[in-house]
């Protein structure tokens, strides 16, 4: 039925909007993955040469 279409597009909407919020939520509240060095603390004074 046409006359339910905004009920329709207003559920979509606040799903979209909460699921938009989590989001922001999340990621505020999230840090990203921070890379470790490859090498051990133990290795820190021995520099590794690559070239030869």
């Amino acid at each position: 039925m046409p006359q339910m279409a905004p009920l329709l597009w207003l559920n979509l909407f606040i799903f979209f909007c909460s699921s938009l919020m989590l989001f922001f939520i999340l990621n505020y509240f999230l840090y990203p993955y921070t890379k470790t060095s490859p090498t051990p603390k133990s290795w820190g004074l021995k520099k590794l040469n690559w070239k030869w």
